[in-house]
């Protein structure tokens, strides 16, 4: 069976009300697919008009095929009330079948009222009136059902990845206060094995009353690993002086069978904190990337890169605070009960997901992943050159 390229897009609707982490959970855990890219949009007219002629006039059952364009018109563009552009998440999903996969969990547009078995069931809304009569329809999602429409809906949305999409601007006019930006990343033990558990975080996340403004799916290199992390060195050697003593006197006390005082073993800790810390630090940058940096030519750093992350860009009144109270502390051990470390994390380096500790540090974390960058690209040019 052949490989395909299937998306899933997320409408305005369904970010607007902070349902995006239950529809990403629905697509990883109910399907074998490669989640391979992600991408935000301000869609343009221009994108808007062609996206929905090439819908009107696609293959398959005319009345849905208007129904879809016509929802795409009016409800992709500026919001009326506040004159802002509407916000279109555009994940890719790579694999086997990966057309026919998208679809069943999906479901048709014209959604069954009594189930909630697929995403369109549960997010989705279509009301008839007596006469049959559409009285509302929100799909929740747009998706292809078949490999020609994938190929025509992104070849269109491949033209205007650079112009609308990357860091976008939000629907919502926040009232005054401190609006700030801030980066959380999904760390590689979240996509390991077909889970809801990147979905799942996104939804604890969507309590802070953010509003997702950028959104990759990357593999982070060596290189950009060891400048993200650099600057925790430093506080690695010196935080080795107080975990080590204690670790250091309890062990030395019973090797040797006397009370070892703690004032020798924190001058031996801090004269061995920039080894600990050269340690430390190689084990986040091997877990982060699939290599650990010392056996890495430094040449090839820029490019060497295993594991997969998902980086989010968050915006809001005092964003930064908000994320860091629902992720909960380092430590998931540490963690309060249903914070996103607690009930995801494992220990303090595999422990689900990073964020920025102020917004100065959300900026120059931004800048070294290149949250911004098109990435989906070259996917779609792969697929459907």
């Amino acid at each position: 069976m052949n490989r395909e390229l299937a998306f899933v897009m997320v409408t305005p609707h369904t970010l607007a009300k902070s349902r995006t982490g239950g529809v990403i959970a629905r697509y990883l855990a109910r399907t074998d697919l490669n989640f391979v890219g992600a991408r935000l949009f301000n869609p343009s007219p221009a994108l808007i008009q062609e996206y929905a002629h090439s819908i009107r006039h696609s293959d398959g059952v005319p009345e849905v095929n208007t129904l879809i364009a016509d929802y795409i018109l009016k409800n992709f563009g500026v919001n009326e009330k506040t004159g802002r552009h509407h916000r279109v998440m555009l994940l890719l999903f790579e694999g086997i079948d990966a057309i026919a996969k998208i679809w069943r969990v999906t479901g048709p547009a014209r959604v069954r009222a009594e189930c909630g078995e697929t995403v369109r069931e549960t997010y989705g809304e279509y009301v008839q009136d007596p006469d049959g009569t559409v009285r509302y329809f929100e799909p929740a999602v747009l998706i292809a059902p078949t490999l020609e429409r994938a190929k025509r809906t992104l070849t269109v949305w491949k033209r205007y990845a650079e112009s609308d999409g990357g860091l976008v601007q939000s629907s919502v006019v926040f009232p005054e206060g401190n609006i700030e930006r801030t980066l959380v990343m999904l760390k590689p033990d979240n996509f390991r094995v077909p889970s809801l558990r990147t979905g799942s975080i996104i939804d604890v996340l969507s309590g802070a009353g953010l509003r997702i403004i950028g959104i990759k799916k990357f593999k982070m290199t060596v290189a950009q690993a060891e400048q993200f992390y650099g600057p925790v060195v430093d506080a690695l050697s010196k935080k080795f002086k107080d975990i080590g003593t204690d670790r250091a006197v309890a062990a030395l006390s019973k090797e040797f069978g006397f009370d070892v005082p703690a004032e020798p073993c924190r001058t031996l800790c801090e004269s061995l904190g920039s080894v600990f810390a050269k340690w430390q630090f190689e084990s986040i940058i091997e877990f982060m990337t699939g290599y650990r940096p010392g056996r890495i030519l430094e040449d090839d750093k820029e490019n060497v890169a295993r594991e997969e992350c998902l980086a989010l860009v968050y915006e809001g009144i005092d964003a930064v605070a908000k994320i860091r109270e629902i992720l909960g502390t380092t430590d998931p051990s540490k963690a309060r009960p249903g914070s996103v470390r607690r009930e995801f994390g494992s220990n303090i380096m595999v422990n689900a997901a990073h964020a920025s500790d102020s917004a100065e540090n959300a900026r120059r974390e931004m800048e070294i992943i290149q949250v911004g960058a098109d990435n989906i690209t070259p996917w779609i040019t792969q697929y459907y050159s």
